[in-house]
């Protein structure tokens, strides 16, 4: 071995590892870009809303804007099924406008059109709070199947599983914080002081969970493939099969 050997070793074993860093982080980022919609999942959830708000500002006709909102909900969920694709954010967005739509129309408050998604938020950060102080973290139940690894980072992954208590912690947090502005303006403020407000709230504490998420997994253990290993058995049980039937046909023979 000369000199050089050793620097050279030791460049090539950063190089790889640098690399393997860098495929965990892609691969963490396209898993959540995947399991919360991406861009086009965000105009889904923020599109319903921002009509129904631009439209009461203009005429503050109730009926004429959640009409609106719902239209566009629905005409969002045609243009996923048309090409097919996933429709469970278009779909949710959907229930989300008709429950909202409803409870307007039943009250004649244009406020209730907001409750709905605003109880949903406030229910969903209790949520990842209890499941996490409970052992089991939301986002981890989310995300396992999309990550292939299921439940394992339950037992056989610690350090995943503590990621994923962060990333849940810091979801909480989040939705919490978002629900102590926009409850008291419920009360407070006007249709569409709320309504803008509530806009205005969609996307920047929904891309800061994310982001957040993502600096966890990204440096948390990789996730254990429990469809590979079961593959695998699969194929050795395949394997001891055909093993045994090969030997018993040369003991015929």
């Amino acid at each position: 071995m000369t000199s050089l050997d050793k620097p050279t070793s030791d460049t090539d074993r950063t190089t790889r590892t640098d690399q393997q860093g860098a495929d965990a982080k892609a691969v963490t980022e396209a898993a959540l870009f995947e399991a919360f919609g991406g861009v086009r999942g965000m105009v889904e959830t923020v599109l319903p809303g921002l009509l129904f708000v631009t439209i009461f500002t203009i005429n503050k006709d109730l009926h004429l804007s959640a009409i609106a909102a719902l239209v566009v909900s629905l005409v969002l969920v045609a243009v996923r099924l048309i090409r097919r694709d996933t429709v469970k954010h278009a779909f949710s967005g959907v229930f989300g406008v008709a429950f909202g739509v409803v409870f307007a129309m039943m009250t004649g408050n244009a406020k209730d059109f907001y409750l709905p998604g605003m109880l949903y938020t406030l229910g969903l950060a209790l949520a990842y709070l209890i499941t996490t102080l409970a052992g089991v973290p939301l986002i981890g139940l989310m995300l396992g199947p999309v990550f292939k690894e299921n439940l394992s980072w339950r037992t056989r992954n610690p350090g995943r599983k503590k990621a994923y208590a962060k990333a849940s912690y810091a979801w909480g947090l989040i939705l919490l914080a978002k629900c102590a502005i926009l409850f008291p303006l419920y009360w407070w403020a006007d249709t569409t002081q709320l309504g803008w407000v509530l806009v205005a709230l969609k996307i920047p504490p929904f891309l800061l969970a994310v982001y957040l998420t993502w600096v966890f997994l990204a440096k948390a253990p990789p996730p254990i493939d429990v469809f590979a290993e079961m593959e695998a058995e699969e194929q050795v049980e395949k394997d001891r099969k055909a093993t045994a039937a090969a030997a018993v046909r040369n003991q015929e023979f």
